[in-house]
């Protein structure tokens, strides 16, 4: 009997399925928003001290731009699934309240219910 072959998993694919788990969870999101600031504000702060002679833009631009580069693109990225998470709760809210005021409607319009005395 031939063994099925394994298919393979794309780079690509494998960043769209952890992308797509990342965003839905959202624990996750908010871990990761935090986890992410954190990364940026050490960079930051070791960009002012000890890398400060690395990072002199007159000496090594190069290093100049990837370093600040790579801390705005934390930042962006933090703030990006912040903005995420806040349209997240919105629709959550406006669907409770959706189905609120449905439930609300409808025990409005059934009949009372007869007292059993």
């Amino acid at each position: 009997m031939a063994e099925p072959r394994e298919k393979k998993l794309s780079i690509a694919s494998f960043a769209v399925h952890a992308t797509r788990g990342l965003i839905r969870d959202q624990n996750t999101r908010r871990k990761t928003m935090f986890i992410l600031l954190v990364v940026a504000l050490v960079l930051l702060c070791s960009g002012w001290t000890f890398l400060g002679s690395v990072l002199n833009p007159r000496e090594h631009p190069g290093w100049f731009i990837f370093f600040w580069f790579i801390c705005i693109w934390l930042t962006f990225t933090a703030l990006l699934l912040a903005i995420f998470d806040l349209l997240f709760i919105r629709a959550q809210e406006r669907k409770v309240e959706k189905s609120l005021g449905a439930g609300l409607a409808e025990s409005r319009d059934s009949p009372p219910a007869p007292d059993d005395e």
